[in-house]
């Protein structure tokens, strides 16, 4: 039995799938103006021991990840700038081309994270039509109203709106934190944006008898519907979602004609944050799994580091805590590599495992019987193999494999090492071996040339 916190009862529940042995999972994706930070990944991981979690307990999962490209404004208050227009400009490429370089980009981190690819990726410039519809859906239904700059969601119209967030009892008073502009309700929120007199966009459509854009909300409620139908098993997220995004995805959804409640299980994950505060692509603010792998941190490492955590707990990224990690998952992929061949299951350590994992996930909990069970000798290889089913370490993997794109910087130091053996510069040489082996990685010189490892 698999027990998930559910943040609109606010309490853990013993999940039960909408159709048996089969489960929608829809999780919100990146908006990729720019790279996503090791905060956004954290969420990810999550989500990915949540899939593991649920197939290994013998469900079929169809999982589906939206990825914003357009329509995400820089205020997650409908004020600001197109988040990809943004990009546009800082980079000097199209929107276009921002997002498919992003994209990439995400899922090469994805690939790096050991994160399982999900069954349907679908991305918001695929999917106007089905906006435009569920939009038209919701006028013809009576929950909008019209203003200069768009079609605005009714609030006070949706039974029951901000139960997620509890914003009934946080009711905000117009014109003291928002900017009602012409809004009627300090909640109420744009459906689609309207193209301004004289502003150039990218990235526009004509509907609704002008040129203009969705707004963020509207593309998540559309795509789950198309994909995972109007009763949804589990929706995710990060917690920064729960009071804007995901409170808004209901109220499209369950006016346009969902489930009532269109979700059964929300689930969220708490913060990574540094020492300054919450990391913020808005503010630049933020570390990529690129400058981790520069500093020659292996990937799963930080996947291991993360996984130390329970997800509804915040979690504090340290340089100092993320080496003790890298410490930790080397210490543990040796003990497991010295595991008698003859040691046979244990279904006491097992049980443990699995009942940790289907409460809530805890994997805490989970990789401390798994550590208790290697120093016990209760843990066999089989058994490795089942809880790295769930956990993604690849645990049977003694060397961590080093990705082909190594980092530029990397590179370059190998490169500039290759040429001062050439040139007999032995000095050189090995004072680019020393910065070399501070990223992280050893190398041997062959026959063939230098070869690099962890």
């Amino acid at each position: 039995m698999i027990t998930l916190f559910n943040t609109l009862s606010r309490k853990k529940e013993l999940f039960a799938s909408i159709t048996p042995q089969t489960i929608g999972v829809y999780t919100c994706g990146p908006t990729v103006y720019h790279y996503v930070h090791i905060g956004n990944l954290r969420t990810y991981v999550f989500e990915d021991v949540l899939v593991r979690t649920l197939r290994h307990a013998g469900y079929t999962v169809k999982h589906v990840m939206n990825i914003t490209d357009v329509g995400h404004l820089t205020d997650d208050a409908d004020a600001g700038e197109d988040k990809m227009e943004k990009g546009s400009r800082r980079e000097g490429n199209t929107a276009w081309e921002v997002a498919a370089f992003y994209t990439e980009a995400f899922m090469h981190d994805m690939k790096q994270l050991n994160l399982t690819e999900p069954t349907i990726w679908c991305k918001a410039t695929d999917h106007i039509q089905e906006q435009i519809d569920q939009v038209q859906t919701l006028i013809d239904t009576g929950y909008t109203y019209e203003t200069k700059d768009g079609i605005y969601f009714n609030t006070a119209a949706c039974d029951n709106y901000g139960a997620l967030a509890n914003l009934q009892n946080q009711e905000l008073q117009a014109g003291s934190r928002v900017d009602m502009g012409e809004k009627k309700h300090a909640h109420d929120f744009a459906l689609w944006k309207f193209s301004q007199p004289g502003e150039h966009r990218q990235m526009e459509w004509d509907a609704f008898g002008k040129k203009g854009f969705p707004g963020w909300h509207i593309e998540c409620s559309a795509m789950a519907m198309k994909y995972l139908g109007t009763h949804i098993d589990i929706h995710c997220g990060g917690i920064d979602h729960i009071p804007v995004h995901h409170t808004n995805e209901i109220a499209q959804a369950e006016c346009a004609g969902a489930h009532h409640p269109w979700v059964n299980v929300w689930m969220h994950g708490e913060f990574l944050v540094v020492p300054s505060g919450k990391m913020s692509k808005s503010d630049d603010n933020f570390l990529t799994l690129e400058t981790l792998f520069t500093k020659g941190i292996d990937p799963l490492a930080y996947r291991y580091f993360l996984l130390q955590a329970h997800y509804r707990k915040q979690l504090t990224f340290t340089w100092e805590a993320l080496e003790a990690a890298t410490n930790g998952l080397k210490n543990l992929k040796k003990q497991i590599a010295a595991i008698d061949e003859n040691i046979v299951d244990d279904e006491s350590t097992t049980d443990a495992f699995f009942t940790a994992v289907y409460d809530d996930l805890n994997t805490p909990e989970a990789l401390a019987v798994l550590w208790t069970g290697l120093k016990q000798g209760t843990v066999s290889r089989n058994m490795i193999k089942q809880f790295d089913d769930v956990l993604g370490l690849n645990l049977l993997t003694t060397d961590s494999p080093i990705p082909h794109d190594i980092s530029e910087h990397v590179q370059a130091l190998l490169d500039a090492r290759a040429e001062a053996r050439k040139n007999k510069d032995w000095g050189t040489s090995d004072a680019l071996r020393d910065e070399i082996h501070a990223l992280g990685f050893e190398i041997e010189d062959t026959s063939d040339g230098q070869a690099l490892s962890r």
